[in-house]
């Protein structure tokens, strides 16, 4: 790597580029020499890896942007090309709704303009921009309300730059920034708040801090940012090296920034309806999804110094930029190694997360509860992940400190074989060795199913040859997962023979079940190949889960719902990875279209040229060439009808999924109200909730998960009651609400298209109010909607 790309790429950071020092007055002056040397030499190069860097380092955007203002003074016309290039890569991001670009380049012009490189002006346009597509968006005449997620971001955009620009936006042109935060305001006004607090990392939501509770993402931050400026916009965790070029850059020249748009508004639809309504503002939610829920990670706690509300936003902006790029790592280690603003956040890190030790002692409570009780189980399914990663002994050894929680750690032993021993069912047994043989002298799939027809299932029947079939197979394939997909590929023939239809496949999983019944993780692997070598279908997993042995193990084991995730994750990927080979074939058989007409215009100029033969004028090309031409004509045109046939063959079973998956949600949300209906009648009644405490109902419906927790004053370690008031019956359905509710939410974008026909069929005006509510919080609609 050349000496200007390692200085402009390794700004900031404590390296041997910049002598192991972090005075930022000295990286930037080293820097800058080296780039201005170079300029005249890798003008292009310069400019392009310094955009790519602000994009893919935003935490290091104030000094890029600094460097960019002393380049200002010394070049001016790679500076305007620095901003055509940026103008066009934010309109580039307009068009496609590409959130994160759009953000990090509107805080890269907003330091642009602190440096003197842009007019304060522009950035103000830009934001009126912003801001009066989001008023139209919003307004219930003029626009589409279920867009305000589009609204929201741009407006999120807006106020995200204020903390790195309030300052010099109010003493360069206070009244046109005073314009902006009233039509903000406005804004405000007229937009519905988002009920969804989402998501709240390593800190609890305070029931007691109404506020901060009632508040959403885009109030929220408005009320810091008015924090902000109320305190003179003065703020501790945004750097700005570029006062420390104030004198310098005031000479330079600041240039105007083009104008951009942004993206026309998708129509209302023709029938104004809630399924309408909701259809879209999903869609709206998925194209800008990056800050519509507020994220809570430095508890007030956890911190030793006092901090204004903006600071917490800020550098939760710069953990959020980076764990999109999958470098929060990096960041994490630059800030240990580095002496900057926000070194405060060294302790905090280092006291909570590097020493990798769990307090067991502080759970061995959950022992005292019933074995429905929610922290009874979570600790139940932390130890089955452990072993899952680690080893049995090693899990136990590890829960030494609290040896009584040995109770809840997942059964030792490996596969439950039925025939291990001739105690049980001789019959059974004799066919289970005479088939272990004949797998072992590599008889075929067709010699063993030949067998099967004419020696077992006429003298004993279907489910005993079944029983003998899959637990010996099993047992052969028991060693390992290799073992396991060998005997899958050569003998599944002679499974999906004895299982073809829903009931004999729900017999399947049954015995894979008890045959792995001390290994939760094996028995969902075994039966998610199993689906994949299309033994098993999706819609016989869910009458399996929902079938009466199963149904009382909701709200004690997650066991049951992985396998059910994996058969609707794998169900997703199937028509996923379709509608990438739809699209990847479009572009194919257009280019295959382009390159036959092309071909067939080439042999048609060949044969209707002119051409001289002994004297006399001839139409045709020379025969040589116009057969080539020919050939190559033929060719092409056999790609292109290669291609279409491909791409229809595609879209066939592309259509076939989606009414496969269509009947699997139609199926999962009839079992789920089925088994919901009567009991949530016999344990709440008609009016849901209220009579068993507001902490019930946010566990199972609401949308903020809460826990309570008292804080022992004298040594500041937790203390939990541990009676637990929910009965049994009342925690069965709060757990499968919640199950309801997580499905809901989790494959939102592939319940919404069959949305009519679910509101048809399953979530009528018949079925019991919570459950309603519990689909509708999934997918984020309002029962009243």
């Amino acid at each position: 790597m050349s000496s200007w790309r390692s200085l402009i790429l390794r700004i900031g950071e404590k390296c041997s580029e910049y002598g192991g020092t972090i005075d930022f007055k000295d990286h930037i002056d080293a820097c800058f020499g080296a780039v201005r040397r170079e300029l005249d030499h890798s003008q292009d190069d310069i400019l392009t890896f310094l955009l790519q860097c602000s994009e893919q380092l935003p935490h290091k955007i104030p000094l890029y942007g600094t460097l960019i203002g002393l380049l200002n003074l010394e070049n001016e016309e790679f500076v305007k090309k620095v901003l055509e290039s940026t103008q066009t890569g934010l309109q580039d991001a307009l068009d496609s709704g590409d959130c994160n670009k759009i953000r990090v380049t509107l805080r890269f012009l907003t330091v642009l303009m602190c440096s003197k490189v842009i007019q304060p002006s522009s950035l103000v346009v830009i934001f009126e921009t912003l801001l009066s597509t989001a008023a139209t968006i919003v307004d219930d005449e003029k626009g589409n309300p279920s867009w305000q997620a589009r609204a929201d971001f741009y407006i999120t955009c807006i106020l995200s730059c204020l903390p790195w620009s309030g300052s010099e936006l109010v003493e360069q042109i206070p009244e046109e920034i005073e314009r902006v935060m009233v039509g903000m305001e406005a804004y405000l006004s007229i937009r519905r708040r988002v009920s969804d607090v989402g998501l709240s990392v390593f800190e609890e939501v305070n029931k007691i801090n109404k506020l901060h509770v009632e508040q959403d993402f885009v109030e929220d931050l408005w009320s810091r940012i008015q924090d902000l400026s109320k305190n003179s916009w003065k703020l501790e965790s945004v750097p700005r090296p570029h006062l420390l070029y104030e004198a310098q850059l005031v000479a330079g020249k600041s240039h105007d920034f083009g104008p951009i748009s942004c993206q026309e508004q998708p129509d209302n639809p023709v029938e104004l309806s809630r399924i309408n309504f909701g259809r879209q503002k999903h869609e709206a939610e998925l194209k800008y999804p990056q800050r519509i829920r507020r994220l809570n990670i430095f508890s007030a706690s956890k911190i030793e110094i006092d901090l204004q509300p903006i600071d917490r936003f800020v550098v939760e902006e710069y953990l959020l930029d980076l764990v999109e790029r999958n470098a929060l790592h990096a960041w994490l280690a630059y800030l240990f190694l580095s002496d900057t603003n926000i070194s405060w956040l060294k302790p905090f890190f280092l006291r909570s997360n590097f020493q990798f030790i769990w307090p067991w002692e502080e759970w061995a409570y959950v022992l005292e509860l019933p074995k429905w009780a929610p922290q009874r189980v979570f600790v139940q399914e932390v130890l089955d992940r452990e072993v899952r990663l680690s080893y049995w002994d090693k899990v136990k050894q590890s829960i030494e400190s609290t040896p009584a929680l040995e109770e809840l750690l997942p059964p030792k032993g490996g596969p439950d074989f039925r025939y291990s021993s001739d105690n049980g069912d001789k019959t059974e047994y004799t066919l289970s060795k005479e088939l272990n043989s004949m797998v072992k002298g590599r008889k075929t799939a067709r010699e063993i199913i030949i067998w099967l027809e004419e020696s077992v299932i006429p003298v004993n029947g279907l489910d005993v040859c079944l029983r003998v079939v899959v637990q010996t197979l099993l047992d052969i394939g028991s060693k390992s997962f290799t073992h396991l997909i060998t005997v899958l590929e050569r003998y599944g023939q002679v499974i999906a023979k004895i299982c073809p239809n829903e009931d004999t496949q729900i017999m399947l999983i049954s015995e894979v079940a008890t045959f792995w019944k001390n290994s939760s993780q094996t028995t969902a692997i075994t039966i998610d190949r199993m689906m994949g070598y299309r033994l098993i279908s999706n819609l016989a997993i869910v009458k399996w889960v929902f079938s009466a042995s199963n149904i009382d193990l909701f709200h004690t084991t997650d066991r049951l719902w992985e396998i059910l995730r994996n058969a609707l994750n794998k169900t997703y990927n199937r028509i996923s990875d379709l509608r990438k080979e739809i699209a990847n074939l479009k572009k194919s058989l257009v280019k295959a279209e382009k390159i036959a007409a092309m071909a067939k215009a080439e042999l048609d100029g060949a044969e209707n040229k002119l051409m001289l033969v002994d004297g006399e004028p001839v139409v045709g090309d020379n025969p040589a060439k116009t057969k080539r031409l020919k050939l190559n004509a033929e060719r092409t045109k056999e790609d292109e009808v290669s291609t279409r046939e491909s791409l229809e063959s595609k879209e066939a079973l592309f259509a076939r999924a989606l009414e496969e998956n269509e009947g699997l949600f139609l199926s999962l949300y009839k079992n789920f109200s089925t088994i919901l209906t009567e009991r949530l009648h016999e344990t709440f009644g008609e009016k849901g909730l209220d009579h068993t405490g507001g902490d019930s109902e946010a566990m199972a419906v609401d949308e903020d998960d809460t826990s309570t927790m008292e804080m022992d004053k004298e040594n500041g370690n937790s203390k939990r009651n541990s009676g637990y008031m929910i009965g049994e019956k009342e925690q069965w359905c709060l757990s499968t609400l919640g199950y309801v509710k997580a499905f809901s939410r989790q494959y939102a974008s592939e319940i919404w298209p069959h949305m009519d026909k679910l509101e048809e069929e399953v979530v009528t005006e018949r079925v019991h109010p919570l459950f309603r509510k519990a689909v509708y919080s999934g997918l984020r609609l309002h029962v009243d909607q």
